[in-house]
Protein backbone atom coordinates (compact mmCIF):
# COMPACT_ATOMS: atom_id res chain seq x y z
CA UNK A 1 0.00 0.00 0.00
CA UNK A 2 1.09 3.55 -0.73
CA UNK A 3 1.08 6.19 2.02
CA UNK A 4 -1.99 8.41 2.06
CA UNK A 5 0.07 11.56 2.75
CA UNK A 6 3.17 12.75 0.92
CA UNK A 7 4.21 15.65 3.17
CA UNK A 8 3.23 15.95 6.82
CA UNK A 9 3.81 18.28 9.73
CA UNK A 10 4.11 16.37 13.00
CA UNK A 11 3.27 18.44 16.08
CA UNK A 12 4.60 17.00 19.33
CA UNK A 13 4.00 18.34 22.82
CA UNK A 14 6.97 19.11 25.03
CA UNK A 15 5.29 17.24 27.87
CA UNK A 16 5.32 14.02 25.86
CA UNK A 17 9.14 14.08 25.86
CA UNK A 18 9.16 13.74 29.66
CA UNK A 19 7.99 10.14 29.46
CA UNK A 20 7.21 9.00 33.00
CA UNK A 21 9.19 11.88 34.51
CA UNK A 22 8.05 15.29 35.68
CA UNK A 23 10.62 17.38 33.84
CA UNK A 24 13.15 17.28 31.04
CA UNK A 25 13.70 14.76 28.25
CA UNK A 26 13.40 10.97 28.37
CA UNK A 27 15.79 9.48 25.79
CA UNK A 28 13.54 6.42 25.43
CA UNK A 29 10.72 8.63 24.14
CA UNK A 30 13.08 10.38 21.73
CA UNK A 31 14.30 7.00 20.47
CA UNK A 32 10.77 5.67 19.91
CA UNK A 33 9.76 8.82 18.04
CA UNK A 34 12.92 8.65 15.93
CA UNK A 35 12.26 5.06 14.83
CA UNK A 36 8.61 5.85 14.06
CA UNK A 37 9.62 8.86 11.96
CA UNK A 38 12.30 6.84 10.17
CA UNK A 39 9.76 4.16 9.26
CA UNK A 40 7.57 6.65 7.40
CA UNK A 41 10.45 8.52 5.75
CA UNK A 42 11.63 5.15 4.40
CA UNK A 43 8.35 5.11 2.43
CA UNK A 44 9.22 8.48 0.89
CA UNK A 45 7.02 10.59 3.18
CA UNK A 46 8.41 14.09 3.77
CA UNK A 47 8.36 14.97 7.48
CA UNK A 48 8.54 18.33 9.25
CA UNK A 49 8.34 18.55 13.04
CA UNK A 50 7.29 21.20 15.56
CA UNK A 51 7.82 20.47 19.26
CA UNK A 52 6.45 22.39 22.24
CA UNK A 53 8.58 23.41 25.21
CA UNK A 54 6.36 22.63 28.19
CA UNK A 55 8.70 19.96 29.56
CA UNK A 56 11.33 22.65 30.18
CA UNK A 57 9.52 25.96 30.45
CA UNK A 58 5.96 27.05 29.88
CA UNK A 59 4.87 30.67 29.75
CA UNK A 60 3.17 31.07 33.09
CA UNK A 61 0.96 33.54 34.86
CA UNK A 62 2.83 36.83 35.17
CA UNK A 63 1.35 37.46 38.61
CA UNK A 64 2.80 34.17 39.89
CA UNK A 65 6.27 34.34 38.33
CA UNK A 66 6.97 38.06 38.16
CA UNK A 67 8.06 37.52 34.54
CA UNK A 68 6.10 39.51 31.99
CA UNK A 69 4.20 37.52 29.37
CA UNK A 70 6.37 38.45 26.38
CA UNK A 71 9.59 37.59 28.24
CA UNK A 72 8.13 34.29 29.40
CA UNK A 73 7.07 33.42 25.85
CA UNK A 74 10.60 34.04 24.56
CA UNK A 75 11.91 31.73 27.29
CA UNK A 76 9.45 29.10 26.08
CA UNK A 77 10.70 29.54 22.50
CA UNK A 78 14.24 28.76 23.65
CA UNK A 79 12.93 25.61 25.34
CA UNK A 80 11.50 24.44 21.99
CA UNK A 81 14.95 24.83 20.43
CA UNK A 82 16.47 22.63 23.16
CA UNK A 83 13.82 19.99 22.43
CA UNK A 84 14.47 20.38 18.70
CA UNK A 85 18.17 19.72 19.24
CA UNK A 86 17.37 16.59 21.27
CA UNK A 87 15.02 15.34 18.56
CA UNK A 88 17.60 16.12 15.89
CA UNK A 89 20.19 14.05 17.76
CA UNK A 90 17.76 11.13 18.11
CA UNK A 91 16.85 11.19 14.42
CA UNK A 92 20.46 11.29 13.32
CA UNK A 93 21.29 8.30 15.54
CA UNK A 94 18.85 6.19 13.51
CA UNK A 95 20.41 7.34 10.23
CA UNK A 96 18.23 10.25 9.13
CA UNK A 97 19.45 13.51 7.68
CA UNK A 98 17.97 16.51 9.48
CA UNK A 99 17.88 20.27 9.58
CA UNK A 100 16.90 22.39 12.58
CA UNK A 101 15.50 25.78 11.60
CA UNK A 102 14.86 28.49 14.19
CA UNK A 103 12.53 31.48 13.98
CA UNK A 104 15.03 33.27 16.26
CA UNK A 105 18.53 33.60 14.85
CA UNK A 106 21.12 31.40 16.54
CA UNK A 107 23.46 30.46 13.71
CA UNK A 108 25.79 28.27 15.76
CA UNK A 109 23.10 25.65 16.36
CA UNK A 110 20.30 26.17 13.81
CA UNK A 111 19.59 27.58 10.38
CA UNK A 112 17.36 30.64 10.24
CA UNK A 113 13.85 29.74 9.11
CA UNK A 114 13.60 30.24 5.35
CA UNK A 115 10.49 28.80 3.74
CA UNK A 116 11.99 27.86 0.37
CA UNK A 117 15.03 26.29 2.00
CA UNK A 118 12.80 24.23 4.29
CA UNK A 119 10.82 22.92 1.31
CA UNK A 120 14.03 22.05 -0.53
CA UNK A 121 15.30 20.10 2.49
CA UNK A 122 12.04 18.13 2.56
CA UNK A 123 12.29 17.39 -1.15
CA UNK A 124 15.77 15.97 -0.53
CA UNK A 125 14.42 13.61 2.11
CA UNK A 126 15.66 15.48 5.17
CA UNK A 127 13.54 15.80 8.30
CA UNK A 128 13.08 19.49 9.08
CA UNK A 129 12.52 20.55 12.69
CA UNK A 130 11.07 24.02 13.23
CA UNK A 131 12.15 25.61 16.52
CA UNK A 132 11.38 28.82 18.43
CA UNK A 133 7.70 28.87 17.52
CA UNK A 134 6.76 31.72 15.21
CA UNK A 135 9.49 33.93 16.72
CA UNK A 136 6.79 36.13 18.28
CA UNK A 137 5.36 36.22 21.80
CA UNK A 138 1.63 35.61 22.38
CA UNK A 139 1.56 32.75 19.86
CA UNK A 140 1.63 29.08 20.84
CA UNK A 141 3.56 26.25 19.23
CA UNK A 142 0.19 24.98 17.95
CA UNK A 143 -0.06 28.20 15.97
CA UNK A 144 3.54 27.79 14.81
CA UNK A 145 2.71 24.27 13.62
CA UNK A 146 -0.35 25.45 11.68
CA UNK A 147 1.56 28.33 10.13
CA UNK A 148 4.56 26.23 9.08
CA UNK A 149 2.31 23.46 7.73
CA UNK A 150 0.51 25.96 5.51
CA UNK A 151 3.77 27.57 4.39
CA UNK A 152 5.38 24.29 3.34
CA UNK A 153 2.10 23.08 1.79
CA UNK A 154 1.81 20.02 4.01
CA UNK A 155 -1.03 17.61 3.31
CA UNK A 156 -2.01 17.30 6.97
CA UNK A 157 -1.07 18.22 10.54
CA UNK A 158 -0.55 15.19 12.76
CA UNK A 159 -0.94 16.22 16.38
CA UNK A 160 0.73 13.57 18.50
CA UNK A 161 -0.62 13.55 22.06
CA UNK A 162 -0.99 11.21 25.01
CA UNK A 163 -4.61 10.36 24.11
CA UNK A 164 -5.77 8.46 21.04
CA UNK A 165 -8.02 11.14 19.57
CA UNK A 166 -10.76 13.65 20.34
CA UNK A 167 -13.43 12.54 22.79
CA UNK A 168 -16.91 13.71 23.70
CA UNK A 169 -15.48 14.50 27.16
CA UNK A 170 -12.18 14.12 28.99
CA UNK A 171 -11.63 10.31 28.93
CA UNK A 172 -9.44 10.51 32.04
CA UNK A 173 -12.35 12.00 34.00
CA UNK A 174 -15.42 10.54 32.25
CA UNK A 175 -15.35 6.76 31.60
CA UNK A 176 -18.39 7.07 29.30
CA UNK A 177 -16.56 9.42 26.90
CA UNK A 178 -16.40 8.12 23.32
CA UNK A 179 -13.88 8.91 20.60
CA UNK A 180 -14.79 10.63 17.37
CA UNK A 181 -13.41 8.92 14.25
CA UNK A 182 -14.02 12.07 12.24
CA UNK A 183 -15.38 15.52 13.02
CA UNK A 184 -15.73 18.83 11.19
CA UNK A 185 -14.15 22.13 12.19
CA UNK A 186 -17.63 23.57 12.75
CA UNK A 187 -18.61 20.73 15.10
CA UNK A 188 -15.44 21.29 17.15
CA UNK A 189 -16.44 24.96 17.57
CA UNK A 190 -20.05 24.09 18.43
CA UNK A 191 -19.10 21.42 20.98
CA UNK A 192 -16.26 23.56 22.46
CA UNK A 193 -13.80 20.69 22.11
CA UNK A 194 -10.17 21.34 22.97
CA UNK A 195 -8.10 20.41 19.89
CA UNK A 196 -5.73 23.37 19.43
CA UNK A 197 -5.76 26.97 20.52
CA UNK A 198 -8.26 29.04 18.55
CA UNK A 199 -5.70 30.91 16.44
CA UNK A 200 -4.08 27.67 15.25
CA UNK A 201 -7.40 25.96 14.68
CA UNK A 202 -8.82 28.87 12.66
CA UNK A 203 -5.69 28.96 10.48
CA UNK A 204 -6.23 25.31 9.59
CA UNK A 205 -9.92 25.80 8.87
CA UNK A 206 -9.39 28.82 6.64
CA UNK A 207 -6.70 27.02 4.65
CA UNK A 208 -8.59 23.70 4.49
CA UNK A 209 -5.75 21.89 6.23
CA UNK A 210 -6.93 18.68 7.94
CA UNK A 211 -5.76 17.76 11.45
CA UNK A 212 -5.38 14.25 12.86
CA UNK A 213 -5.11 13.90 16.64
CA UNK A 214 -3.59 10.57 17.70
CA UNK A 215 -1.51 8.83 20.38
CA UNK A 216 2.14 9.23 19.35
CA UNK A 217 3.41 7.36 22.42
CA UNK A 218 2.19 4.02 21.04
CA UNK A 219 4.89 2.72 18.72
CA UNK A 220 3.72 2.21 15.13
CA UNK A 221 0.76 4.59 15.38
CA UNK A 222 2.43 7.17 13.14
CA UNK A 223 2.75 4.57 10.37
CA UNK A 224 -0.90 3.59 10.81
CA UNK A 225 -1.99 7.21 10.39
CA UNK A 226 0.22 7.69 7.32
CA UNK A 227 -1.32 4.61 5.69
CA UNK A 228 -4.82 6.00 6.25
CA UNK A 229 -5.85 3.57 8.97
CA UNK A 230 -8.53 4.50 11.50
CA UNK A 231 -6.19 5.75 14.22
CA UNK A 232 -7.02 8.91 16.16
CA UNK A 233 -9.54 11.54 15.08
CA UNK A 234 -9.62 13.37 11.75
CA UNK A 235 -10.74 17.01 11.75
CA UNK A 236 -11.66 18.30 8.31
CA UNK A 237 -14.09 20.41 6.30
Amino acid sequence: MLPKYKRILLKLSGESLMGEGNYGIDHRVITQYAYDIKAVTDLGVQVAVVIGGGNIYRGMNEAETGIERAQGDYMGMLATVINGMAMQSGLEKVGLYTRLQSAIKMEQIAEPYIRRRAIRHLEKGRVVIFGAGTGNPYFTTDTAASLRAIEIQADVILKGTRVDGIYTADPEKDPTATRYESITFTEVYQKSLNVMDMTAFTLCQENKLPIIVFDMNKGGNLMQVIMGKNVGTLVKG
